[in-house]
């Protein structure tokens, strides 16, 4: 029993990236609320973010800067941490935030034409939807006219 406990608590980072994960799926596919929807797509895109990034970091490494004066020995015995994952992961921070902005403003959208952001609400309501009432249809007439 020592042995799974130890091994649990090695990779306790790994448990909390998969809960985290878990954790948000779960709020994707089991609300009905589009809001909960997004908040549950932001969290598993943080677990992914954390996961990504825990992978690039080296025990012992250090960052790759040079300063000015340091001497030390050959640059094959220094441990570096690699920063390209960072890098790699505030583009995908940036391109979350731009995703998270657009489903809101959907979802804004959204409550204007059916009057809730309940995904129950609103499939009942587009499957009662008679064409003449839909925004399309109104703003055709507009059109036309």
């Amino acid at each position: 029993m020592a042995g799974i406990i130890d091994i649990v608590y090695a990779e306790y980072n790994y448990w909390i990236y998969v809960t985290l994960m878990m954790i948000g799926f779960y709020a994707m596919i089991a609300k009905k609320n589009l809001i909960k929807k997004v908040i549950g797509a932001n969290i598993f895109q943080t677990a992914i973010f954390l996961f990504y990034i825990s992978l690039s970091d080296i025990k012992g490494g250090t960052e790759p800067i040079l300063l000015h004066g340091e001497t030390s020995t050959h640059a094959a015995d220094i441990i570096y941490t690699n920063p390209v994952p960072h890098v790699l992961i505030l583009t995908a921070i940036v391109v979350s935030v731009s995703t998270t902005a657009l489903a809101l403003a959907l979802i804004i959208r959204i409550y204007e034409e059916y009057g809730s952001i309940e995904e129950d609400v609103i499939l009942a309501a587009r499957r009662k939807l008679n064409p003449e009432f839909s925004e399309y249809a109104r703003q055709s007439e507009v059109d036309s006219q």
